[in-house]
């Protein structure tokens, strides 16, 4: 199976998403080495003071094993593709950043059919687990997770409006595919995550 696939069915989940509803705050681009260290510290905390919003360069889910770091992607055509590397994730650089205190904070990665993509488990992810966020400036910042659903094709790209929206409480929301069924995949899983 080709990551292209994966790509082109991965993420068509912003179809439908006013991309113009965010105001144009440019991030600024993040170099996979911007990070000193590969590890986000088991003890992450959110900050007293409020976190300074900024591009996401590395998530870790303790609970799934999941270590990976974070680059930024855009939506040409309202379909966001991860980076092709499965191991990596990719954020909608154009969307909110962590610590911004609203709209969604959206990451996809890919699913590969053979377990070898970062987000391969994020199904099995239990509600209230933490999933930790360093920025690309080494802040810290702890989200625990609200919600974990799959939703078929055509039943994401209905509610993407709503899911990915830029509006309202901040969230970081995760994207994969799931439900493989030899030759393409049918579903998303989507995690909800919000500042812990």
């Amino acid at each position: 199976m080709s990551l292209g696939l994966v790509a082109a069915g991965a993420l068509a989940v912003i179809a439908g998403l006013g991309l113009h509803e965010r105001e144009h705050v440019q991030a600024q681009p993040v170099e996979p080495n911007a990070v000193s260290s590969p590890d986000i510290g088991t003890t992450a905390k959110p900050s007293l003071a409020r976190p300074t919003p900024d591009a996401p360069a590395r998530i870790r889910i303790p609970a799934l094993h999941v270590n990976a770091p974070v680059l930024p992607v855009h939506a040409p055509d309202n379909t966001l593709v991860p980076p092709s590397d499965p191991m990596k994730l990719g954020w909608w650089a154009d969307g909110a950043e962590p610590g911004s205190r609203h709209g969604a904070v959206l990451v996809a990665g890919h699913t590969v059919h053979n377990g070898d993509g970062a987000l391969d488990p994020l199904g099995t992810l239990s509600k209230g687990a933490p999933v930790d966020v360093r920025t690309a400036t080494g802040e810290d910042l702890r989200y625990r997770t609200q919600s974990v659903r799959t939703y078929s094709k055509g039943s994401i790209a209905q509610r993407a409006r709503r899911l990915f929206a830029q509006r309202g409480p901040e969230r970081l929301v995760l994207v994969t595919c799931t439900d493989w069924d030899g030759t393409r995949y049918l579903s998303n899983t989507v995690v909800v995550a919000v500042p812990a």
